[in-house]
């Protein structure tokens, strides 16, 4: 289960950033004045979807928690990196972020990190 567990944290992470880039690129340019920063912060805050966003992330902490329960933090921790792969396809995918050789090398490295911190012994 606690494999389970770091999946769901994974996937709410990943939901709730893929919504808030998507909704902030919406809401437009951050106003330079402290004041337009405050509403530009409060109006994109009762936006619905950023909402959802925020709520994931709690959501996100709670399968967390129970990923804790059940796995050492040491096991645990390393697969949550595998939001950058996801982050990295899933930025390319929407919102045409650039997919760089050093973003490749770099997301390969994170995932073969993963894997030698998942062999027993």
């Amino acid at each position: 289960m606690g494999y389970l567990f770091i999946a769901l944290t994974v996937l709410f992470t990943v939901y709730g950033q893929l919504v808030l880039k998507w909704q902030v690129g919406l809401a437009g340019t951050v106003p330079d004045t402290v004041s337009g920063k405050i509403t530009f912060l409060l109006n994109t805050l009762t936006n619905p979807w950023v909402i959802s966003g925020l709520g994931s992330a709690f959501i996100a902490s709670l399968f967390w928690m129970l990923a804790l329960s059940k796995l050492p933090l040491s096991t645990a921790y390393p697969y949550t990196a595998t939001s950058f792969l996801l982050i990295l396809l899933f930025g390319a995918t929407f919102f045409s972020e650039p997919v760089t050789v050093g973003k490749i090398l770099g997301t390969a490295l994170i995932v073969g990190g993963i894997a030698v911190l998942s062999l027993k012994g």
